[in-house]
C-alpha cells in the first residue's frame, strides 16, 4: 500500500463518481424512471416559460417569480441527472476537477435560491391577501427584478465559499466518489488535510440561509391565515386560500423532500449508503418535475395559457 508522501507527488485531476456503491445493478433499472422525471421536468417547465413568455395575461409579478423559479430547477437539473444517467447508460464515471467543484457551486448554491424564492412568494401571496389595494404599488416589475438579484446574490455569495474551501484541499491519494454528484461531504472526505472548518461553513451558511427563508414564508402565512379568518363575506376565505394553495403545495414538496434528506443524512450509520444516495438525486428531480404541473393544474390562467399554446401549434 502506498503511503501518504506518494500520494503526495500524485495529485489528483479527476474524480470518479461510483453510484450506488454497493448496489451497482440498480442502475439499469434506475435509469428509465430516472430519464422520465428528467424529460418530464425539462419539457413541463419548458412549457411553463414559453407559455408565461407568450401570454400577456400572464405578465404580472406572480408569474414572473414562477419563471424564475423554473429557470431554477433546470439548471439544477441539467447540472445533475445528464451526468447521472451518462453513468448509468455509458459507464461514464470520470469528471474533472473543475467540472466537480462547478457541480458543487450550482447545487450548494441554486438550492437556497429556491428556498429564497419560495420566501418572496410568499411575500407576495402576503401584500395580496393582507393588502391588496397597495398590491399594484408595492409588487411591481422593478421589485421582481430587485428580488431576482437579491435572490441570485446573496445565495451564490454566501455559498461559493463551499466548493472553494474544498478546492483548496490536497486530495493525494483517493479519487472514488461514493456518490452520484459531487456532493461537498463526499468529495471533502478523499482530502488529505482536516475539513473541519469546510463541513461547519457548509451547516451554518445552509441553516442560515434556509432557516431564514423558512421562518419568513412562516411568518407571511400565519399573517395570511390571521387576516383570511377574519373575512366576513361569504367565499372570500375560501377564495383568498385558493390563490395560495399552488405556492403552499409547492413549499411543501421541497421542504418535506429536504428533511427527508436532513434526516436520513443525520441517521446515516443506520440508513444505507445507497438509500442516501438515491434521496439527494431524487431532490434534484422531484422538486423540478411537479412545480410546473402543481401550477399548471391548479392555475386557472396558466392552464388557459398553456390550452392556447398547444392550439397554436397544431
Amino acid at each position: 500500500m502506498a503511503s501518504p508522501s506518494n500520494y503526495s507527488t500524485a495529485p489528483v485531476s479527476e474524480f470518479l463518481l461510483i453510484c450506488f456503491p454497493n448496489y451497482q445493478s440498480w442502475q439499469h433499472w434506475l435509469s428509465l424512471p430516472l430519464s422520465l422525471l428528467f424529460l418530464l421536468a425539462m419539457g413541463a417547465n419548458g412549457i411553463l416559460l414559453i407559455t408565461i413568455r407568450r401570454e400577456a395575461s400572464l405578465h404580472e409579478p406572480m408569474y414572473y417569480l414562477l419563471s424564475l423559479l423554473s429557470l431554477l430547477d433546470m439548471v439544477l437539473c441539467l447540472t445533475v441527472i445528464p451526468k447521472v444517467l451518462a453513468i448509468f447508460w455509458f459507464d461514464l464515471r470520470s469528471i474533472s476537477f473543475s467540472a466537480c467543484f462547478l457541480q458543487m457551486f450550482i447545487m450548494n448554491s441554486f438550492l437556497p435560491m429556491e428556498s429564497c424564492t419560495f420566501m418572496v412568494m410568499a411575500y407576495d401571496r402576503y401584500v395580496a391577501i393582507c393588502h391588496p389595494l397597495r398590491y399594484p404599488s408595492i409588487i411591481t416589475d422593478q421589485f421582481v427584478a430587485k428580488a431576482s438579484v437579491f435572490i441570485v446574490a446573496r445565495n451564490a455569495l454566501l455559498s461559493a465559499p463551499i466548493p472553494i474551501l474544498s478546492a483548496q484541499l490536497h486530495y493525494c491519494g483517493k479519487n472514488v466518489i461514493e456518490n452520484c454528484i459531487c456532493a461537498n461531504l463526499s468529495v471533502s472526505r478523499l482530502s488529505c488535510d482536516n475539513f473541519t472548518l469546510n463541513r461547519l461553513y457548509q451547516f451554518v451558511a445552509g441553516w442560515t440561509l434556509l432557516g431564514s427563508d423558512f421562518i419568513l414564508i412562516f411568518l407571511s402565512y400565519t399573517f395570511i391565515l390571521r387576516a383570511v379568518l377574519r373575512f366576513k363575506a361569504k367565499g372570500a376565505a375560501v377564495k383568498a386560500l385558493s390563490t395560495c394553495s399552488s405556492h403552499f403545495i409547492l413549499i411543501l414538496f421541497f421542504s418535506t423532500i429536504l428533511l427527508v434528506v436532513v434526516l436520513t443524512n443525520v441517521a446515516r450509520k443506520r440508513v444505507p449508503m445507497d438509500i442516501l444516495i438515491l434521496l439527494n438525486v431524487l431532490h434534484h428531480l422531484i422538486p423540478p418535475a411537479l412545480n410546473p404541473i402543481v401550477y399548471g393544474v391548479r392555475t386557472k390562467e396558466i392552464k388557459q395559457g398553456i390550452q392556447k399554446l398547444l392550439h397554436r401549434e397544431m
